[in-house]
Formats: C-alpha cells, structure tokens, sequence
C-alpha cells in the first residue's frame, strides 16, 4: 500500500465521522419546531402554557365554574387575588344563569306543562335572581400566575351547592312573580316544583 493510499484510507473514517455528525446538528436544526402551539395558554403570554382551566376546560368536582383575572399590581398578591375572585364570580353568575335556565327549559319540555313564551319570561325572572345565591356558595378551585405577573382564579360551585344556588334561585323568582310561575306550579308548592325542576338536571 502507497503512502498516499494509506493517508487515504486513515482519512476516510474521520471525514465520515464529521459528515454523520454534521448531518445530525442539520437535522436537529431541521426538525425544531418554528411555532409551538400549546393546547392552553396564558391569555396575556401567548407563547407560555398554561393549565387547560384557564381555557374553560371542565374542573374535576365542580358543576358550574368560571375563570377570572387580574394584571400584576403594585398592591400585591392578596390584593390581585380579591380582584380576580370578583371577576370571576361575576362571570359564574352568567354561567349559573344559563345553568338554571337549562334545567327550567328541561322541565317544561319533559313534562309538556307550558309553552316557550312562558319559559322565556321565566328564564328572565330567574336571571335576575341567580346572582346573589351564586357568588354566596362559591369557591376558588384553582389559582396561577402568569409568567408575566398576571393572576388567575377558577371558582364555582360543586354539584350540592349549584343544586342548592339553584333551588333558592327558583324560589326567590317565584316570590317575586307568583302569577307567572302560577303557569308552571300544576298544583305543587313552590319547594316541590323548585325540587322538582332541579331534578331535571340529574
């Protein structure tokens, strides 16, 4: 073997070595993503995820919830906290309305007992009624802060206490227009019905 042949053959493992190792660096730049897309993120850091809660995903024990927030603020972490909570509770008011007028829509259509223009104006009257007994039986669930100093709070009503904040709400309503629900009661006291449409949801 020449001395040329034997420098050649010396060299080939090396240069192949440095071409596989080459080649790797290239596929690995290749194969990086250039947009990450995360299932949930925070709403004010778009590019950092977050736990799917803050994207309304369900909440394991809670019936009817809401996400609520707040910008960092030089009054501190107890102070944010306060804010979010009201946020969001006022946000479960909402949801709780259409909780309760699902289970109102349910029962009249079941039972075949009145007609839409009466569950209409029924679901009205109970809207009106659903927030205090709502932000009364509520919780905080959940709390984050994000990467960019924002905090956020999950709170809501577990399946006993929406039923209950449901109850009074349909009560309440009936009390205060007795001839309207007069259309729904069918012969039943007021505890009876509101028991009764509740059940709706079970």
């Amino acid at each position: 073997m020449s001395t040329f042949e034997l420098k050649q053959s010396s060299f080939r493992p090396a240069a192949l070595l440095a071409l596989s190792a080459l080649a790797v660096a290239l596929s690995g730049c290749g194969s990086k993503p250039s947009n990450v897309v995360t299932e949930c993120a925070f709403p004010d850091s778009p590019s950092d995820p977050a736990p799917l809660w803050i994207c309304d995903a369900p909440v394991d024990g809670v019936a009817v919830g809401a996400m609520g927030s707040f910008e960092k603020s030089g009054a501190g972490v107890a102070f944010m906290r306060d804010q979010a909570t009201a946020s969001a509770r006022l946000r479960l008011a909402q949801n709780m309305s259409t909780y309760v007028t699902g289970m109102i829509k349910q029962f009249a259509e079941t039972t075949g007992a009145v007609g839409k223009e009466t569950v209409d104006r029924t679901n009205t009257s109970v809207t009106k009624q659903v927030t205090a007994e709502t932000i009364a039986g509520s919780k905080v669930f959940r709390s984050a802060t994000s990467p960019k100093g924002t905090f956020y709070v999950y709170v809501g009503l577990d399946e006993a206490s929406a039923k209950a904040a449901a109850q009074k709400t349909i009560r309440s309503s009936m009390n205060n227009d007795q001839a309207l629900w007069q259309q729904f009661r069918a012969g039943k006291s007021q505890d009876e019905l509101a028991a009764d449409i509740v059940k709706m949801k079970q």
